[in-house]
């Protein structure tokens, strides 16, 4: 159940490419991670976006539960994959917690 508990609102679930290049890293309910709400959230009226150095198609390939190279919308696991779930599926999301905490931001 989404926003039910602390994964679903304070880990990330989604990397999503904005217009100007940067990305918001989206929570279970595609808001902003540590957002507790189901309303509708424009990213742009908040300082929640990040323009990362070094996501490429091979980082978002590393990133993605199911290894998908697409930039625009990169998810770190999904509903058959949800990290909290096992604790194999728990070590599968840190190592991408990993890869996404070494990346540089561009300031």
């Amino acid at each position: 159940m989404a926003l039910g508990d602390f994964r679903s609102i304070y880990l990330p679930y989604c990397l999503y490419l904005q217009e100007d290049g940067s990305y918001a890293v989206l929570n279970r309910e595609y808001k902003p991670v540590g957002f507790n709400t189901r309303d509708y959230v424009t990213y742009s009226e908040y300082p929640v976006t990040t323009k990362f150095k070094g996501i490429g198609p091979s980082t978002a390939k590393k990133l993605s539960y199911n290894g998908n190279d697409d930039v625009t919308r990169i998810y770190l696991y999904d509903d058959g994959s949800v990290p909290t779930v096992s604790s194999a599926g728990m070590a599968t999301y840190l190592k991408k917690i990993e890869t996404l905490s070494k990346l540089q931001v561009k300031t």
